[in-house]
């Protein structure tokens, strides 16, 4: 079938001015599993072990990077959460300070323009 396949790719490279990757793939394809394994390398399929483990590498640099990122955030949303928190007890405390001077006479001041 592959043999058939690369005929018909060669007309059709005959047939147009294009170069043809079939007949590319068939030149390398006629040394056998050496060509096999070299069209193999060109497409991608195979990968050098130098390469992988650089990919490796760089795998692992971007996870512990992420971890560290996701870490950093959980700080700032648990920041985040006590200021709300603290911001929720002023406010309460300011409600109760109203409340016990009103009770005590005091009204507040309402100034008409801004100093």
């Amino acid at each position: 079938m592959l043999p058939d396949l690369l005929r018909v790719l060669a007309t059709a490279d005959e047939a147009s001015d294009g170069a043809d990757m079939g007949k590319l793939i068939g030149e390398f394809a006629q040394y056998g599993p050496i060509g096999v394994v070299i069209v193999l390398l060109i497409i991608g399929v195979l990968v050098p072990k130098y390469v992988m483990s650089a990919l490796m590498a760089e795998k692992d640099n971007w996870r512990l990077a992420f971890e560290k990122e996701r870490e950093a955030h959980q700080a700032t949303r648990e920041q985040l959460a006590k200021a709300e928190e603290r911001g929720d007890v002023a406010v309460e405390q300011g409600k109760a300070m109203t409340r016990l001077l009103e009770e005590f006479g005091h009204r507040p001041q309402t100034a008409s323009g801004s100093a």
